[in-house]
């Protein structure tokens, strides 16, 4: 018998993907720092924030329980992950423009867009690597 332990699929490390979010974050905000100084950046890490976050809420609540033999539990799972990061993408643009406005929401927004657009390069960032061989 070849165990279940073969056939088993192995969770997806969204490390890197997070990561790359993080680094178009910064990017804009160096960028934003270069051009309109501490306020600039502020802007743009607050966006860069308000794009993580859900993506983690995502993450760790849509892949909690994935399991084969109840691929009902699993559906339902990343529908009420979808869910809760919509909601938690809404509350956070709402707490940063009425209790924290940034101060340039040019910054905001791009920081905003280049973390969001992170998740194109998801199916590159999250192919299994080659391990070397010692």
């Amino acid at each position: 018998m070849h165990g279940h332990a073969a056939m088993r699929r192995r969770r997806p490390d969204f490390t890197r993907l997070f990561l790359a979010q993080g680094f178009a974050t910064l990017l804009v905000a160096l960028l934003a720092g270069l051009r309109h100084g501490h306020e600039g950046v502020l802007s743009a890490l607050m966006g860069g924030l308000v794009s993580l976050l859900p993506s983690l809420y995502f993450v760790w609540r849509g892949l909690r329980v994935r399991d084969g033999r109840r691929p009902r539990v699993s559906v339902m799972n990343l529908y009420q992950a979808a869910m809760g990061k919509f909601g938690l993408t809404v509350a956070l643009f709402v707490i940063v423009f009425v209790a924290v406005p940034p101060s340039n929401p040019a910054f905001f927004f791009v920081a905003y867009v280049a973390a969001q657009l992170m998740h194109w390069l998801t199916p590159w960032l999250l192919r299994d690597r080659p391990t070397q061989r010692t």
